[in-house]
């Protein structure tokens, strides 16, 4: 590409298709063996292994894996780095955290503890729903038409309120 477009802005897809805690320990794991260092306490076939989390290895893989963007971007030119579809994928792992939890043992206490408790201290909008989905504005169209008798989703005792900040 460079040699047709020097200047190219280059985008690099860091894709959630690609296993980069195993590729990036078998990187390691490979160099190390190169090297000569010792990498009997590690099995290659099993480097996903949570046996292998903290480990030498394992701090070297996440090392060159938070070095990554960095590192390409000086390295290969790469103007921007994107990941396919993270909020798929973020939005599994949560949900099925969330029925985990919420049908085993913690119940309603897996979601309290976990979203909703977060969503209020984080001070992340969607804790208020109602007020995003324009609950708000209804009622203020009912109110410019109906004044004082207007019946509205919100007001003084409207859920939404104790999430005030």
């Amino acid at each position: 590409i460079r040699e047709v477009v020097p200047n190219a802005k280059l985008v690099y897809n860091n894709s959630p298709s690609f296993n980069w805690t195993l590729n990036f320990r078998q990187q390691v794991f490979d160099a190390w063996q190169t090297e000569g260092k010792d990498v009997s306490g590690y099995d290659r076939a099993k480097l996903m292994s949570v046996d292998y989390d903290g480990s030498d290895l394992a701090n070297e893989a996440d090392e060159r894996i938070r070095t990554f963007q960095k590192d390409a971007a000086a390295q290969a030119g790469i103007f921007h780095h994107l990941i396919t579809l993270p909020t798929y994928h973020t939005a599994a792992l949560s949900t099925d955290n969330l029925a985990k939890r919420y049908f085993g043992d913690e119940g309603m206490l897996g979601y309290v503890l976990n979203v909703q408790r977060e969503e209020i201290r984080q001070g992340i909008a969607c804790v208020k729903h109602q007020n995003m989905a324009g609950s708000d504005i209804g009622d203020d169209h009912k109110e410019y038409f109906a004044g004082e008798a207007a019946l509205k989703a919100g007001g003084k005792d409207n859920t939404m309120n104790q999430f005030a900040a």
